[in-house]
């Protein structure tokens, strides 16, 4: 959602910038559990109730990411439900790690696979990927059967399929074509 990352950016943004750099790994960590609590449509609902106070909406986040918080962070939670931007706050957490991997040279990569893939083989995608790509990267797996057999990659705005899926859609348009 465009607008929500328009006004997400500024907040990503200010919580970088007061991030102490030996600290911002554990702040991500931090904002990203907010991020989730914050995307519960049911935390919403309670927190856009009228009779519900701020403080009341504060003390329920907190005590859901169940973590303890670095007080440049706690401030950065109250001044977000100040503004009444909790509903930008997952985006929030999306763009600061973006803020921090750019800093540290790491790009984000999801790895699509038919099958799940242990431990070993993703080090060893990885590691390939990384030689490939010419950064480091952190990668997440997803479980997708549709692809039939194969891996797909997506680092940033760069996509690498060699899905069994990808490889027969081809094959298709060259036999229509």
């Amino acid at each position: 959602m465009a607008e929500l990352a328009t006004i997400a950016r500024p907040y990503a943004e200010a919580l970088f910038e007061a991030a102490p750099a030996d600290q911002a790994p554990a702040w991500a960590e931090q904002v990203q559990a907010l991020g989730v609590v914050a995307g519960d449509e049911r935390l919403r609902s309670f927190a856009e109730n009228p009779r519900v106070t701020q403080e009341q909406v504060f003390d329920v986040i907190t005590s859901a990411a169940g973590l303890q918080l670095a007080p440049g962070v706690v401030n950065f939670l109250r001044t977000v439900l100040d503004n009444g931007r909790l509903a930008a706050l997952p985006e929030v957490a999306t763009q600061f790690t973006a803020l921090l991997n750019s800093r540290n040279g790491v790009s984000d990569a999801v790895i699509q696979s038919a099958f799940p893939i242990d431990a070993a083989q993703v080090a060893e995608i990885v590691s390939s990927l990384e030689r490939r790509f010419g950064r480091k990267l952190q990668a997440s797996v997803q479980v997708e059967p549709e692809l039939i057999g194969g891996v797909r990659v997506v680092v940033g705005d760069e996509v690498l399929d060699t899905s069994v899926r990808a490889q027969l859609d081809r094959m298709r348009s060259a036999l229509t074509a």
